[in-house]
């Protein structure tokens, strides 16, 4: 009788294992630009690189790896939280393969956005072209844990989307062409049409858990407060005002699209509000400085211009937002990202 009570329990206990087991995320999936880009610019012909000092100073082992950060950035934090691994590599470095792909990997290239016309400025990986690597990933998957066990793996992935914001700082302000062309309104609808599709793509793909997220207060980066001396270098409220309307879109269509596709968890991360908190009352994080970044003069320096020869740059980065005049700093990443865990990402655990 007590080994029948003990087997028993012994299958519970198995059924409640196997159970939390399938309800895991088995891997953190990457598309995008420089936010969840971890080194796949290295590898392209591109003057938009960020693989030397002072970038990653903060980093495992001090080295920079191509993030755009002092250290980590926010798809590593949250690959940490899901108990994976602390860091996503990039598809492209060639120190990686599928065996350590199976369990995160980002196909994220900096400079990139939904617009075709956003990734030939900089010469980067087009959105487009991300998912042919993630289409090729599939492949060596099933080549490396069978196609049963690759397709299951793939539909618990949880597949995290982070751009958008090069579209408009880099694309739709800068030149001529996109706003010739359409109003802001259109081009946002534009954009969103884009990624409906590359949602739907996914999904059909196998994909069933993914988070997309929305666009900062991209007119409070560093970068664009610099061009607005004429008003103290504050804020540019038009490009927040852009961001969320275009937010308030994205989200209109995740709603559309969890009605048309059967089976989906299809969430959108709004880091909008979060970070527009860390600049408004920077002290209840522990910062010091929002409208400057850490490295160099904090006011345009980016890529290159933000080497280990700048002699302007921080010594404690915690103190600021921004690392760069366009990226934060890993504290900022790491904020934003349990702020995610928190919130929004909390379906998928």
């Amino acid at each position: 009788m007590a080994i029948k009570v003990f087997s028993f329990f012994f299958f519970v206990y198995l059924l409640v294992e196997m159970h939390e087991i399938s309800a895991m995320v088995p891997a953190v999936i990457v598309f995008g630009d420089s936010t969840v880009d971890p080194g796949n610019n290295n590898q392209i012909s591109t003057v938009l690189k960020s693989n030397f000092a002072p970038y990653g100073r903060d980093y495992f082992g001090g080295q920079p790896t191509g993030r755009f950060s002092n250290g980590r950035i926010a798809t590593d934090f949250i690959s940490e939280a899901y108990g994976i691994k602390p860091a996503i590599p990039a598809y492209l470095d060639p120190k990686f393969d599928i065996r350590d792909f199976a369990t995160g990997v980002s196909f994220a290239s900096a400079g990139t956005g939904y617009d075709n016309a956003t990734s030939d400025v900089l010469s980067v990986i087009p959105f487009w072209k991300e998912m042919v690597y993630y289409k090729e990933f599939q492949d060596k998957l099933r080549g490396y844990l069978g196609n049963d066990i690759a397709n299951h793996h793939l539909s618990e992935s949880l597949h995290l989307i982070s751009i958008g914001t090069n579209d408009f700082l880099e694309n739709y302000y800068t030149f001529p062409t996109r706003s010739s062309e359409y109003p802001v309104d259109k081009y946002e609808i534009f954009l969103i049409g884009i990624a409906s599709n590359f949602i739907r793509e996914l999904y059909n793909l196998g994909a069933r858990k993914i988070a997309i997220s929305g666009l900062p207060p991209m007119g409070c980066l560093p970068l664009e407060r610099t061009t607005n001396i004429m008003h103290g270098s504050a804020c540019i409220e038009e490009y927040n005002d852009v961001a969320k309307d275009f937010n308030q879109k994205l989200q209109d269509s995740v709603t559309k699209l969890n009605r048309e596709l059967g089976g989906i968890q299809l969430v959108m991360s709004n880091p909008y509000y979060k970070l527009l908190e860390m600049i408004q009352n920077p002290i209840l994080f522990g910062f010091e400085n929002v409208a400057t970044a850490c490295c160099g003069t904090g006011y345009f320096e980016m890529s290159y211009l933000c080497d280990r020869m700048n002699p302007f740059t921080c010594s404690d980065a915690n103190k600021y937002i921004f690392w760069d005049s366009f990226h934060p700093t890993e504290k900022t990443n790491f904020i934003l990202a349990d702020h995610a865990f928190k919130t929004t990402l909390t379906v998928f655990r």
